[in-house]
């Protein structure tokens, strides 16, 4: 493979999952004191998300990665693993970790670092909780 220039590239994905913030290790007064309306009982929902790779261009195929690809492994994490589910119960991740969306986007990246064949690719994770609050994890 002859290498080009560097290049992001980037896969939007909406979906929506909803959470309690709640942690085991405080006491519920406490809960409700850091994380105030986002720890009510029942929960509450967000629409999430997009991913980006980073990595020279192949210069024979004009691409970092197959878009094709990228949208199969984001599907079988974010969608497969996270769309129209309750983090803290239907995802055996978020038993014992609190399901911040700064959680929420360590665990997205983990789960495709498995999947990508070349891990070294995937640059960040950008969670889009409101719009006005993002989160961005790089792996570091």
């Amino acid at each position: 493979m002859t290498k080009g220039p560097i290049v992001y590239l980037t896969r939007k994905e909406v979906i929506s999952a909803c959470h309690r913030l709640h942690s085991p290790h405080l006491t519920d007064s406490e809960n409700v004191e850091i994380y105030g309306k986002c720890n009510n009982f029942w929960g509450h929902g967000h629409n999430y998300t997009e991913v980006t790779v980073k990595g020279p261009m192949n210069l024979e195929t004009g691409m970092v990665m197959n878009i094709a690809e990228l949208k199969t492994y984001v599907k079988n994490v974010l969608m497969d693993q996270l769309d129209h589910k309750n983090l803290d119960k239907d995802v055996p991740y978020f038993e014992n970790v609190v399901s911040t969306t700064e959680n929420v986007a360590i665990f997205i990246f983990q789960e495709l670092r498995k999947l990508i064949p070349n891990p070294d690719l995937l640059y960040e994770v950008k969670i889009y909780e409101t719009d006005k609050n993002i989160v961005i994890y790089r792996g570091e």
